[in-house]
């Protein structure tokens, strides 16, 4: 036998025993072994009724009504103290959508105050057709094309929001009506054909004040509201 035979068994015969005393150090599967600890996983998941399931954004309301106060309606009572017509009636609101946070309300609809003045100013009908009621929408056009028939020209700079907040809120049939007060800076200035300066100020941040009512039809699950009514306080 030669010398590279040799060595081929000899290499054989060694990983055979290395094998074998890997089996007696690690023993066989007998399919009665734990799984590997997880460290994120719930101490407690051997009994599901000890605690409740972790993770759930929202609560939603038992139908027989004893869901508690404090989860139903916390996200109402951190933003309008309870007790208060308004806490009152932003609790009707998560009655019919138990989705709803004031919060992130406000926060959407600072975002689409913008996108209505920008898109205003610029003449852009495919957004606003998107964010307005028919009825509002209809008046945005008509203002629009006045404007297009004038040749005027509006140069608008949406500085920002000062302040938003909530002032009213009802639940009228299955549509929800959230009404807010909101105090923007904006610069815009409006020219005619010949390049005239006929209203408002290129240089000047000027504030405004509007109360805008958003609705939604809870039946929908469409998420999206859409502006209803625009109203200036000056």
């Amino acid at each position: 036998m030669g010398s590279f035979d040799f060595v081929t068994i000899f290499f054989l015969v060694a990983a055979v025993v290395i094998f074998l005393q890997l089996r007696n150090v690690l023993g066989r599967r007998t399919g009665n072994e734990k799984p590997p600890f997880d460290p994120y996983s719930r101490r407690d998941s051997a009994d599901p009724a000890a605690a409740p399931e972790r993770g759930k954004v929202v609560t939603l309301p038992r139908r027989d009504g004893t869901e508690g106060e404090e989860g139903t309606y916390a996200s109402v009572d951190a933003f309008a103290a309870a007790g208060t017509p308004l806490n009152e009636s932003l609790r009707r609101v998560v009655d019919g959508d138990p989705s709803f946070n004031p919060k992130e309300f406000i926060n959407g609809a600072k975002l689409a105050y913008e996108m209505i003045v920008v898109a205003f100013a610029d003449g852009d009908r495919k957004t606003l057709k998107n964010l307005l009621s028919r009825e509002v929408y209809e008046g945005f056009d008509a203002a629009i094309a006045d404007r297009e028939a004038k040749g005027e020209v509006v140069k608008s700079n949406f500085v920002g929001i000062e302040k938003a907040d909530i002032v009213s809120a009802e639940v009228k049939d299955n549509e929800v009506n959230v009404t807010v007060r909101i105090i923007s800076q904006l610069i815009s200035a409006t020219y005619d054909k010949a390049g005239k300066l006929t209203d408002g100020d290129a240089d000047t941040v000027a504030e405004v004040n509007d109360l805008w009512t958003f609705a939604r039809d809870i039946r929908s699950r469409d998420p999206n509201w859409k502006l209803i009514a625009t109203e200036s306080e000056g």
